[in-house]
């Protein structure tokens, strides 16, 4: 069952501070000698300080919903931003900064009607916040934007009919929404957990998915906490669960 993609998709108005760190004749020699491989060079640090500007113009855009400029400006500043990431992945800050400019570019995609430039972003994204997640396990916000990208990829190959591609996103989406539910039982993180809850029930055979997916629909549409792109598929599994405990 296909359901919309999201269109709003801005986490983070924060940007990395502006490289500093470059490679020069004005290092001392022995500094030269100790700094890391991945020491940006001086023409890595001016692209990615425009890429942090061109960012900051392209939320700003997208806050105007001028999707059109948003979506230039983010074209912009990828390719630094991506090269900086390359050249020193364990910066975590540079990581989290590289997963919510991709983030960000394919809502504005979406939003512009791009669908599949949108969802390449979207999974090109995820690696990064799954590594960004790793690093920060306290930072809730970025478990939630990850629990909702692999839903969302995954639901894209489901409507594509490649279930061998959506399932494995499922499931990540089940044990990340699990953990969120646990640790905060609201409404957002329910509907989190759902919306992959309805998806693994569409490529798994295990009947307690299947299960867990319909009392978790009967119990919020009951309470009255679905949200709109979750509520038809909670209303034909909560009906299924209301029928099946009837009979």
């Amino acid at each position: 069952m296909y359901r919309a993609l999201l269109t709003a998709l801005i986490v983070s108005s924060s940007v990395p501070a502006l490289a500093q760190q470059t490679e020069g004749a004005a290092a001392p020699a022995a500094e030269r000698a100790a700094a890391p491989a991945s020491t940006l060079t001086a023409e890595q640090a001016t692209a990615f300080n425009q890429a942090v500007a061109d960012f900051t113009a392209a939320q700003k855009a997208q806050q105007a919903n001028d999707n059109a400029t948003a979506s230039a400006k983010y074209a912009a500043a990828l390719p630094a931003i991506r090269d900086v990431v390359k050249a020193q992945p364990d910066n975590i800050d540079n990581v989290a900064f590289l997963a919510n400019a991709l983030y960000a570019s394919a809502a504005a995609e979406i939003a512009l009607q791009k669908t599949d430039q949108g969802v390449a972003l979207m999974e090109e994204s995820i690696p990064y916040w799954r590594k960004s997640v790793a690093a920060k396990p306290a930072d809730t916000t970025s478990q939630q934007v990850l629990t909702s990208l692999v839903t969302q990829v995954a639901n894209v190959k489901l409507s594509k009919q490649d279930k061998a591609g959506a399932a494995p996103l499922y499931a990540e989406g089940l044990t990340l929404g699990r953990k969120l539910v646990a640790a905060t039982p609201d409404a957002t993180n329910r509907n989190l957990l759902l919306g992959a809850l309805i998806g693994a029930s569409q490529t798994s055979d295990d009947a307690a998915i299947k299960a867990e997916a319909a009392s978790l629909s009967k119990t919020m549409l009951a309470d009255g906490s679905v949200d709109a792109a979750n509520k038809p598929a909670a209303e034909v599994l909560g009906g299924a669960s209301a029928q099946a405990a009837t009979r």
